[in-house]
């Protein structure tokens, strides 16, 4: 299991923020853990397996899982919550309902990845456009970007200037499109009017491979950067991680 420790660079110190990432599921999904660090109240995002590792190093960090947030209903982000709500009796929080069809498709997707455990749930809060999630002192904010999925979400706290983005965006790809329900068009608007206006020092972790900075990938990702979009290379869906 690799795990990587990452603590945001601050105006304040110490960072208000901490960060662990857990790849789970043979597709190695970021399944990655925030906390408050001053009230060591955590949550998990997208927990789509290894549920007992995940929770093993909340305890020995410290910590306390006080939520589970979802950023869209695939099997790799959100098989492992049911199981992990029902061990820690922490709510479920997230998507955006427009997913549910593909969390009742779980144990389904499940069968075919070889996860027999993973099972569908109704999550204790959905989550839209605006919404905000409070963990210990810290506030996140929600913004749905759908594309990849219909009601995939993101969330973003802008003291720490970190967000996890799931499968919208990836270190230089996005996500894919070729999936019921997807759209590539939603998809880059997602990126262009929900992730870009958040600004280009932000650190993001996506739902798949390793970290970036916006500012990063608005220079250099082929699918969705500036010069992408202005027509120097034709945009498509990209045939990354699931």
């Amino acid at each position: 299991m690799r795990l990587l420790r990452y603590l945001s660079p601050m105006s304040q110190s110490p960072s208000p923020v901490g960060v662990f990432v857990t790849p789970v599921t043979p597709l190695q999904q970021n399944c990655t853990t925030v906390w408050c660090t001053a009230t060591m109240k955590a949550a998990v995002i997208d927990p789509g397996g290894s549920v007992d590792i995940v929770m093993g190093e909340i305890a020995r960090r410290g910590l306390t899982l006080d939520q589970i947030w979802i950023t869209h209903g695939h099997l790799d982000h959100a098989g492992g919550a049911a199981e992990m709500a029902e061990k820690s009796g922490a709510p479920i929080v997230g998507p955006h309902p427009a997913d549910q069809f593909w969390i009742d498709g779980i144990p389904a997707q499940g069968q075919m990845y070889g996860l027999p455990e993973a099972r569908t749930f109704v999550p204790t809060r959905w989550l839209d456009e605006g919404d905000t999630v409070e963990l210990g002192e810290t506030t996140w904010d929600v913004r749905h970007c759908p594309g990849h999925t219909p009601g995939h979400v993101i969330f973003y706290n802008a003291k720490a200037r970190f967000a996890q983005v799931g499968d919208v965006l990836f270190k230089g790809s996005v996500g894919r499109t070729d999936f019921p329900q997807s759209d590539p068009d939603a998809l880059v608007r997602s990126v262009v009017e929900k992730l870009w206006p958040l600004g280009d020092d932000v650190t993001f972790v996506p739902g798949h491979g390793p970290i970036s900075t916006l500012g990063e990938e608005r220079r250099t990702n082929p699918f969705v950067s500036d010069a992408a979009l202005a027509g120097t290379r034709p945009v498509r869906a990209a045939s990354g991680p699931a």
